[in-house]
C-alpha cells in the first residue's frame, strides 16, 4: 500500500520530482566522472614517469639497489637473459649498465650518467626514442657516438655532430676514456634527468668499459603492466637469492606516496563539494515536504500513525533516491567510458606538460564499473540520508497543528 501511496505522490508531484531527479542525477555523474577522471589521471602519470626510464620491473644483483657498487654487478648478463627467455608475462627483456664519467668539451666539464642500452630493445622499454629533440637516435652498431639529454648538452654547451670527451672507471677499474660525437639529444620534461643522463650502444660501452656480459640491472617490459608487482614475485622465484627483482612500485616508492597523497587531498576536495550539495538537498527536500504540511496532517487526523507517515515520505526519498542515482551513474558511467576510449587531449600544451614529466598530452578516465558503482551507493546514501531531518521535522507537528500550518 504505501509503495502505490508513494508512486502516486511522486507523479503528483512531479514538478518537484523532476526537479529532485535532476539535482541528484547531475551530483552522481559529476561524482563518477571526476572520480574516474582523477584515477584515469593518476594512471596516466605513473604510466607516463615510469616509462621514460625507470620502467615497470627491474632485475639487479643481490644487494645493488642498497650498495650500488661494482662489485654487485650482474657478471652474467648472458645466463640471467637465457633464464628468462619466453618466461610468461615478459613482453621485452634488456640489460643497461649504469656508470658515471666525467664529460669534457671545448668549454667546460660536467659529470653524468654513461649508460649502456640496446638501442632497439629500449626503444619497447622507454621514451628515450621518442624523446627525440635534435638528431637521431642510437643504433646497435654506433660506435662513439652519445645521445645525450638536452640541460646536459647545454651545460657542456654541445650539439648535434659536436665532439666531446670522456673519462671514467671501467668495470675491471681500469682507467676508461675516449672522445664522443653527440648523435642525438633527447628532452623528457624531467630537468634532473635531463641535466645528467647520456647514453651510448652496449656493445660500444663493453669494449671500452671493459664490461663484456656485465650489467647493473635488466629492464623487464610486461604484457600486462598493472600485473607488474605479480611478474616481479614469479621473477625473482625463477631467478633465486643470487637477484633482486623490484616492480616500479618499489624502485619509485616517491611517487606512489606522491600519488596517494594528491588522491586523499582530491577526494577530501570532493568531500567538501558533496557536503555542500548534501546540504542544498537537505534544504530543498524540507522546503518541500513543507508544502506538504497541511496534507500530512489531515493524514494524522483520519488515523494514519506517524511510524506510516515517516515510511510512506522515506519510501518516497528512495524511490526518487534510486532512480537518480540510477540515472546519474549511467551518465557518468557513459562519459568515463568515453573518455576512456577517448582521451582528453590538451593539445598546445606539450611543452608544459614536460615541464612536469609528462610526456603524453592525452588524459585518459579510469572506466572501473566497480568504482562507478561505489560511487553511485554513496550518492545513494548521502540522498537518503539528507531527507531523514525534514522527514522528522515535518512528522513532528501534532495533526491540529499541521492541518491549520500556512
Amino acid at each position: 500500500m504505501f509503495f502505490k501511496i508513494a508512486i502516486r505522490n511522486i507523479f503528483a508531484y512531479r514538478k518537484r520530482s523532476i526537479i529532485t531527479v535532476i539535482l541528484l542525477a547531475c551530483t552522481t555523474a559529476l561524482l563518477v566522472f571526476a572520480t574516474a577522471y582523477m584515477d584515469g589521471s593518476h594512471g596516466r602519470l605513473i604510466q607516463s614517469s615510469v616509462e621514460i626510464y625507470p620502467g615497470y620491473v627491474q632485475i639487479t644483483h643481490q644487494g645493488f639497489r642498497e650498495n650500488p657498487s661494482l662489485e654487485n654487478l650482474i657478471f652474467d648478463a648472458a645466463q640471467v637473459s637465457e633464464s628468462l627467455q619466453d618466461f610468461p608475462g615478459i613482453e621485452v627483456l634488456t640489460p643497461r649498465f649504469e656508470s658515471y664519467v666525467l664529460f669534457s668539451s671545448a668549454e667546460k666539464a660536467v659529470g653524468g650518467m654513461f649508460t649502456a642500452i640496446d638501442p632497439e630493445k629500449e626503444r619497447q622499454v622507454s621514451r628515450l626514442a621518442a624523446s627525440l629533440k635534435q638528431g637521431s637516435y642510437l643504433t646497435s652498431t654506433d660506435q662513439a657516438l652519445v645521445y645525450m639529454g638536452s640541460e646536459l648538452a647545454k651545460r657542456l654547451k654541445v650539439g648535434v655532430g659536436d665532439q666531446l670527451a670522456f673519462v671514467g672507471t671501467g668495470a675491471d677499474y681500469s682507467f676508461a676514456a675516449d672522445t664522443l660525437t653527440v648523435k642525438g639529444i633527447f628532452q623528457t620534461g624531467l630537468f634532473d634527468f635531463d641535466s645528467r643522463a647520456s647514453f651510448v650502444a652496449k656493445p660500444y660501452f663493453d669494449r671500452v668499459m671493459a664490461a663484456e656480459n656485465y650489467a647493473t640491472h635488466f629492464i623487464v617490459q610486461p604484457v600486462r603492466p598493472a600485473e607488474a608487482a605479480t611478474l616481479e614475485v614469479a621473477i625473482g622465484q625463477r631467478l633465486g637469492a643470487e637477484y633482486e627483482s623490484a616492480s616500479w612500485q618499489q624502485t619509485m616508492a616517491g611517487l606512489v606516496q606522491a600519488m596517494r597523497v594528491d588522491s586523499i587531498f582530491g577526494y577530501i576536495t570532493l568531500a567538501i563539494i558533496f557536503m555542500v550539495i548534501f546540504f542544498v538537498v537537505m534544504i530543498y527536500t524540507l522546503l518541500v515536504v513543507y508544502a506538504r504540511v497541511r496534507e500530512i496532517g489531515i493524514l494524522r487526523a483520519v488515523g494514519t500513525g506517524p511510524g506510516q507517515i515517516f515510511s510512506m515520505l522515506l519510501l518516497e526519498s528512495v524511490l526518487l533516491g534510486l532512480v537518480s542515482v540510477l540515472l546519474g551513474g549511467l551518465i557518468g558511467g557513459a562519459l568515463a567510458y568515453y573518455f576512456h576510449i577517448n582521451p582528453i587531449v590538451f593539445s598546445g600544451f606539450d611543452e608544459q606538460f614536460k615541464q612536469y614529466g609528462l610526456a603524453l598530452t592525452a588524459m585518459p578516465t579510469d572506466f572501473a564499473p566497480l568504482v562507478i558503482l561505489r560511487d553511485m551507493a554513496v550518492m545513494f546514501v548521502l540522498s537518503v540520508s539528507a531527507t531523514l531531518y525534514p522527514i522528522f521535522k515535518v512528522n513532528a507537528f501534532k495533526p491540529i497543528e499541521a492541518i491549520h500550518h500556512v
